[in-house]
C-alpha cells in the first residue's frame, strides 16, 4: 500500500510539474516587443487586417496601375509611396541621409510605371526585412527616440493598405479569401 501511495505522489508531482512547465510567466511587453508587434502586422502578419505584403502579392503590373479615377492613386503609385517614405525613414533611422525629397508628397506617388512593378515590390521586401531588422537590433534607448516615427510609418502603412485593398476590390483583382471580403 505504502507503494501505491508513493507511486502515486510520484505521478501527481510530474503530472503537476509539466502542467505547470507548460504554462510559461507572461513577460511584460517592451516597446520593442511592441513596436515589432505592429510592424509584423502591418508588414507581412496578418492579425486584425491584411498586411502591405498580402496586399500587392500576386497583382500584375497592368493590374498595379489601374485606377478607379483619374484624380486617385493605383495600387502601383501607393507601393511606390510606401517604398519612398519606409526606404527614407529607414535611412534616417540608420544614421543616413534619406532620400531627396523637394518637400512635394505628390511626387513620392509619381515614380510607379508598370515597368518598374517588379522592381518596387522587390525593394519593398527589402526595405521592410531591412525594417523589421532594424528594430530587432536597435536599443531602448534608439527606440525610445524613434517610437513615435516608427509607430506613425506603421500606421502610414496600415492605412495605405487599406487603399490598395479598396482599388483591388473596385477594380476585380482582390481575392476576399485573403481577408477583406
Amino acid at each position: 500500500m505504502f507503494r501505491l501511495i508513493l507511486l502515486f505522489s510520484c505521478f501527481s508531482c510530474l503530472y503537476f510539474q509539466q502542467a505547470t512547465a507548460q504554462e510559461k510567466p507572461k513577460v511584460p511587453p517592451t516597446l520593442k516587443s511592441v513596436l515589432l508587434t505592429q510592424f509584423k502586422t502591418t508588414w507581412d502578419k496578418q492579425e486584425w487586417f491584411v498586411p502591405i505584403a498580402k496586399g500587392i502579392a500576386g497583382i500584375t503590373a497592368e493590374q498595379a496601375s489601374w485606377k478607379p479615377t483619374d484624380s486617385s492613386h493605383s495600387v502601383g503609385e501607393l507601393a511606390y509611396h510606401l517604398l519612398f517614405w519606409n526606404k527614407h525613414l529607414l535611412a534616417q533611422f540608420n544614421g543616413q541621409k534619406g532620400q531627396t525629397f523637394s518637400g512635394n508628397n505628390n511626387e513620392t506617388f509619381d515614380a510607379f510605371t508598370e515597368a518598374s512593378w517588379a522592381d518596387i515590390v522587390q525593394q519593398l521586401n527589402q526595405v521592410m526585412k531591412d525594417w523589421e531588422d532594424a528594430i530587432a537590433k536597435a536599443d531602448n534607448a534608439k527606440l525610445q527616440s524613434w517610437y513615435a516615427s516608427i509607430a506613425n510609418m506603421n500606421t502610414h502603412n496600415a492605412y495605405h493598405t487599406g487603399q490598395i485593398l479598396y482599388i483591388r476590390k473596385q477594380a476585380g483583382n482582390w481575392d476576399a479569401e485573403k481577408g477583406v471580403k
